[in-house]
């Protein structure tokens, strides 16, 4: 795929590497126009993409839809690391991006996560995520969510499973912990990320959109073993953050076909998981 963007050609492997050059937007844009066309480029292998990887893993079935929470917007960050200055054990995420109906890899799309950190905070709502009223009217948006806030609802949604809840205008510049990323010729992202935090009334997760023509085709959720979501807390930076109220037996989401594949990964963790997408929105 290529790229117009201020009088060069960029294309997708620069965009997987370069990645600050385009917003989401413009990603978008430009996979589109691969799709309907001859691809020219590939995505760079993730070096994560044996078949051991996704082994067991659901395929060839929709993923359960999810609400999108309060706290999603387009943060124009095209990129594999998405840690910025966000202290955490090292988690990496690799996610495979099938169709339900053929089990076919769905090369070309964009795979966008985001969640919290240690401490419960999302970026560009730092104040809505602590409770501290950063939505219209000086409080928390619908579906709340943060430290003090109500949990988002479950219920999937038009247009995707947002649950009715509207893209959130950010009301802060910070953009950790939030990333996009396009999918391999194997239908193959990877992340580099912290493992996420949690906040009251929701267990531990990492929410998840992929865009397939610039349609938005799934927004569903990544969640954890608790066992080592335990072991994680029991660790500065988590171990600061006490109080937690939910957990996957008590979540109002939560779901066993959610449960990421961890696995050890040096001085950290590599969680893996298969999305089975309507790529073209037959409803199927």
């Amino acid at each position: 795929m290529e790229h117009d963007h201020e009088g060069q050609r960029v294309s997708r492997r620069t965009l997987v590497r370069g990645l600050s050059l385009l917003s989401l937007g413009g990603v978008l844009a430009a996979c589109a126009k691969e799709t309907e066309g001859t691809p020219t480029a590939t995505a760079p292998a993730t070096g994560t993409t044996g078949s051991d990887l996704f082994a067991g893993l659901a395929a060839c079935a929709l993923t359960l839809e999810t609400t999108q929470g309060p706290y999603y917007f387009d943060a124009d960050k095209v990129r594999s690391d998405i840690r910025e200055d966000r202290a955490g054990k090292r988690l990496r995420v690799a996610i495979k991006v099938q169709d339900s109906e053929t089990c076919a890899p769905v090369p070309n799309a964009v795979v966008e996560i985001w969640h919290c950190d240690a401490d419960g905070l999302y970026s560009g709502a730092e104040a809505q995520s602590t409770g501290g009223g950063g939505g219209p009217g000086g409080g928390a948006p619908p579906g709340g969510g943060g430290p003090g806030g109500t949990p988002p609802s479950g219920g999937p949604g038009p247009g995707g499973g947002n649950g009715g809840i509207a893209d959130l205008v950010p009301t802060d510049d910070k953009r950790y912990l939030r990333g996009a990323q396009v999918t391999n010729g194997e239908g193959v992202v990877e992340f580099t990320t912290v493992w996420p935090g949690w906040y009251r009334g929701r267990t531990v997760h990492i929410h998840a959109m992929v865009h397939v023509s610039n349609n938005r085709v799934l927004t569903t959720q990544m969640m954890f073993d608790e066992a080592l979501n335990t072991k994680v807390f029991a660790d500065k930076p988590y171990s600061a953050h006490t109080g937690r109220d939910t957990f996957n037996n008590n979540d109002s989401i939560f779901k066993d076909s959610m449960l990421a594949k961890v696995t050890e990964d040096g001085d950290g963790y590599l969680s893996a998981m298969v999305f089975g997408a309507d790529s073209d929105k037959d409803g199927a």
